[in-house]
């Protein structure tokens, strides 16, 4: 137990190690509550609530009774849950802080500006929701799960990811994308 508890502490995982903790728990959410792993479904299901205080009719139309129903789903509880999950982890590992800012790689590239870096933040996640739609998933719907049960979509979402990361950090970082 000392040693499970050690482990927990490390402020930094091993990749591996993590990798094969992600995969032990998809197969388990997979068995046990016979659902796969995605997050970017939460936002929706999120928003036809709040839309249905709004407008009932909005959570009456068909989108939201069968694609993407307006409650609180499995998807919802495992984001509040990756969110308490990140928490206790920061606060076990002792690097848990409040901050507006990331502190040196973001001042180094972009300056001090708190509203711009919020602005940014916000456009940048409403961009990858947007874009997790049209995919047909997120990075944990459709690149872990869709690849857990081979699927091509997973697979080609794992390598256009991949190629698209690297052509953005070159060309936002230049040489210094390695650093």
């Amino acid at each position: 137990m000392a040693w499970l508890t050690e482990q927990l502490r490390k402020p930094r995982w091993s990749p591996y190690a993590a990798g094969v903790l992600l995969g032990i728990v998809s197969v388990l959410a997979l068995l046990i509550s016979d659902q796969l792993l995605g997050a970017s479904g939460t936002f929706e299901n999120l928003a036809g609530i709040i839309g249905g205080w709004f407008s009932k009719g909005i959570s009456d139309s068909m989108y939201w009774q069968y694609i993407m129903p307006a409650a609180i789903t499995w998807q919802v509880i495992l984001v509040i849950g990756i969110f308490f999950g990140a928490l206790i982890s920061s606060k076990l590992s002792g690097t848990f802080k409040w901050r507006l800012l990331p502190d040196q790689e973001w001042r180094k590239n972009r300056g001090d500006g708190t509203a711009k870096r919020w602005s940014i933040a916000f456009i940048g996640g409403f961009i990858l929701e947007y874009g997790a739609g049209i995919a047909g998933g997120c990075t944990s719907g459709l690149a872990i799960s869709g690849t857990l049960q081979l699927a091509p979509a997973g697979l080609l979402f794992i390598v256009g990811m991949f190629a698209s990361g690297i052509v953005t950090s070159i060309i936002i970082h230049g040489r210094g994308w390695r650093a």
